[in-house]
C-alpha cells in the first residue's frame, strides 16, 4: 500500500509504502491542545515505511520530556505526525491524500474526554490507553 499525506498549505509532503495499524482516537487534554479538537485521530506507522517527500526545512517538532512529541509544519500549523525520541511513529489521519483503509479501531482517554463531547455508546472506549481501562 502507498500512501501520501500532506500539510494544510502543501508545502510538506510525505509517502508512506506500508501498512498503518492500530488507528485511534486520543480524548486526552493534551490532545485536545496539540490538535485543537475535540480528539486527535492517528494511527502507528513502521519508521522504515515512512519518507519526508518535500518540505523538511519547514518542519517544527514539538518534544515532551518523556520524549514523545509531535511534528508540525511551521508555516500552516497542521500537525502531520507522532514521534518517540526522535524517531516517527504514527501520523495523523486527517492530512492523508487517500483512503487508508482502516478504520479507527478504539477512542482512548475518555475519562478525561472534554465534558460537551458527546460519543456514542456504540464506539470501544477505554478509559486510559489500555483495554484494560475498560469505558466510563
Amino acid at each position: 500500500m502507498s500512501l501520501t499525506g500532506e500539510c494544510f498549505c502543501g508545502d510538506i509532503r510525505y509517502q508512506i509504502q506500508g501498512p498503518l495499524k492500530d488507528a485511534r482516537s486520543c480524548h486526552c487534554s493534551r490532545c485536545r491542545k496539540a490538535f485543537s479538537s475535540q480528539a486527535s485521530a492517528y494511527a502507528l506507522v513502521d519508521p522504515d515505511d515512512f519518507q519526508w517527500l518535500t518540505g523538511t526545512d519547514l518542519l517544527s517538532t514539538y518534544s515532551s520530556e518523556y520524549g514523545f512529541g509531535l511534528q508540525f509544519c511551521s508555516k500552516c500549523g497542521s500537525t502531520l505526525c507522532g514521534i518517540y525520541e526522535h524517531e516517527i511513529h504514527g501520523i495523523t489521519l486527517g492530512c492523508l491524500n487517500q483512503d487508508p483503509g482502516i478504520e479507527i479501531g478504539r477512542h482512548i482517554f475518555v475519562g478525561s474526554k472534554a465534558n460537551w463531547e458527546v460519543i456514542p455508546d456504540s464506539v470501544t472506549q477505554h478509559l486510559g490507553h489500555n483495554p484494560e481501562q475498560g469505558a466510563s
